[in-house]
């Protein structure tokens, strides 16, 4: 990906258009919604939790994101506009979700060539466990990875196995749906055994459980160095 430099009036207006796509998401839906998807209240992230993920990303002055599942784009248009105000010159994002076209017809991705994100981001339409692991086969670093795909335990497992191989150290990874038991089981054992750390405050005001008040969105920062237990040292965690 070639290095993005826009004078400010121009990097302003990138910004407000992405915003604008955004405000008319949240507003009034997808344009359309292909026949069989998962309604868009459903499964979209609500916005002040969007908001809370793009300004938590804005102050870790994330370069490259990785996200996984676009769905109707409402957490992508949030990521992209924090990495629009960080002012970083190296931005990526990499958008993987196998069910894009399959599933939302295309639509989430439609909504970020609306917001004219084309240089910015690239969609993968394939499993994270087998594209996360070339990635990582491959150097590939990010910054931060927000993580909303599949909720089986197995395979969040092994989305947060090869992103802890991806995100640098001391970067951070943000998962949606911690209050699913599979995925909050999946968490837990990075936090018990490699050393990954809820970020104090982080998301305060995001939803939460109105029953247990736990909260929807999980924030943890990685740790630096990298941890290299042996296997006798392993923590249950469950």
């Amino acid at each position: 990906m070639n290095s993005i430099v826009q004078p400010d009036g121009v990097a302003g207006e990138w910004r407000e258009r992405v915003a604008a796509v955004r405000r008319e998401l949240t507003e009034h839906g997808p344009s359309r919604r292909p026949d069989g998807a998962p309604d868009f209240a459903t499964v979209t992230l609500p916005e002040r939790d969007c908001d809370q993920v793009r300004d938590l990303l804005v102050d870790e002055r994330v370069g490259t994101v990785v996200e996984i599942g676009l769905a109707y784009a409402s957490s992508a248009l949030a990521i992209s506009e924090a990495l629009l105000r960080t002012g970083s010159r190296n931005l990526r994002h990499v958008l993987i979700d196998p069910f894009q076209y399959t599933v939302f017809d295309g639509v989430g991705w439609e909504l970020l060539l609306s917001a004219g994100l084309e240089d910015i981001a690239e969609l993968v339409t394939e499993p994270s466990q087998r594209f996360l692991a070339r990635l990582a086969d491959a150097g590939f670093t990010a910054d931060a990875a927000f993580v909303d795909g599949s909720h089986h335990f197995h395979n969040v497992f092994v989305d947060l196995h090869f992103l802890g191989e991806i995100v640098r150290p001391g970067g951070v990874v943000l998962l949606d749906d911690v209050w699913w038991p599979s995925v909050e089981a999946a968490v837990a054992y990075f936090e018990a055994n490699l050393g990954w750390r809820p970020i104090p405050g982080a998301l305060a005001d995001g939803t939460a459980d109105p029953d247990s008040g736990r909260p929807r969105i999980g924030a943890y920062r990685l740790p630096d160095p990298r941890p290299t237990p042996g296997f006798k040292e392993f923590r249950p965690f469950c």
